[in-house]
């Protein structure tokens, strides 16, 4: 266990280094529990045993230190007034094989997002939800049977949107434009990209992710971006995200709020995401239950203050469309 956090501490693009990154929390636990055992079964390496472990816990914890409740938050939850414009949101990757449909079906009805974004979609679960989606004044959909289909619903006015490519082939990006009934817009990114693989270079991959958040097509200061960025928070590729974007976590200091795997998500990860940046704040923020898929939904409801836009980027931007199908 020591060896692997070690080996974790590698600025590397190697996936099979970049994947250590995931399993920090439930290694501080583990280790933690070894620990305590340690103190009755190690002998006679005890002092050692113990060492190594305390070793593992503490570069662990240094690593997540700003998820956790010690770090004090930076980003408070906001309280919405009458100037705000709140709506709420639902990400969730519903895992292309799980066909338990009606448990999604029921968590949309149930928590009735403004926003809904669905990952891993084909046209199996395009079908099935067919009933929630058609209820939604706007709908974007992308199915694919390669695991990165996306889903995009909302009943707020939308002025653009568009699912492109900027991660790999096949691989959509949400990028959309929306203004709340009060008149307040802001942006949406919503990200799939792929995981760190053992045996591949992660480096394409993490400057896509990072250019991904920091241009976004109109260029407007109030952005959320939500999605499975198939990465943790405290990554340097999802740091990277942060910093170049100029976005806030709302988890920072309140926790890591694990989505993965979802029956175990005590011991799990955060692999689903929630950025926010500038004039929209998040009011409440919670992981739902399991329904079937091996993700648990991360449901929010998030606030926007209007604020002056800053116009669109140039034509240059790297934001390449590819075909979407597009209902009313």
């Amino acid at each position: 266990m020591l060896l692997a956090t070690l080996v974790s501490l590698i600025g590397t693009n190697r996936g099979v280094v970049r994947v250590l990154d995931f399993v920090r929390e439930p290694t501080i636990y583990l280790a933690a529990l070894l620990a305590v055992l340690a103190l009755f079964w190690a002998r006679p390496r005890r002092l050692l045993v113990i060492g190594m472990l305390v070793a593992t816990i503490a570069i662990n914890l240094w690593r997540i230190w700003p998820y956790t409740f010690l770090a004090g938050s930076s980003v408070p939850m906001a309280d919405a007034g009458d100037a705000m414009n709140c709506a709420r949101v639902l990400s969730l990757n519903v895992l292309q094989s799980n066909d338990r449909y009606a448990e999604t079906a029921a968590l949309i009805e149930r928590s009735d997002p403004d926003i809904l974004l669905l990952m891993e979609t084909d046209q199996a679960w395009l079908d099935a939800l067919e009933p929630q989606l058609a209820r939604y004044d706007y709908t974007l959909t992308r199915p694919l049977d390669n695991r990165y289909g996306m889903a995009f619903a909302t009943r707020l006015e939308v002025e653009r949107a568009q699912m492109v490519d900027t991660i790999d082939a096949d691989t959509p990006t949400l990028y959309a434009t929306l203004r709340t009934d009060k008149g307040a817009r802001f942006e949406l990114v919503g990200l799939h990209p792929h995981p760190p693989l053992p045996g591949q270079s992660t480096a394409s991959r993490d400057a896509n992710i990072a250019r991904a958040g920091a241009q976004t097509p109109e260029g407007l200061g109030n952005v959320l971006a939500i999605g499975d960025f198939n990465d943790v928070p405290w990554s340097s590729t999802t740091q990277a995200f942060i910093r170049e974007g100029g976005y806030a976590d709302p988890r920072a200091g309140r926790g890591s709020f694990a989505t993965f795997p979802a029956p175990y998500v005590l011991l799990g990860w955060p692999l689903d995401q929630i950025f926010v940046k500038q004039g929209v704040t998040v009011e409440s923020l919670t992981i739902g239950e399991d329904v079937g898929s091996d993700h648990r939904p991360l449901l929010a409801r998030v606030c926007v203050a209007p604020m002056p836009t800053h116009g669109n980027l140039p034509d240059d931007a790297g934001i390449v469309p590819t075909p979407a199908q597009t209902a009313p």
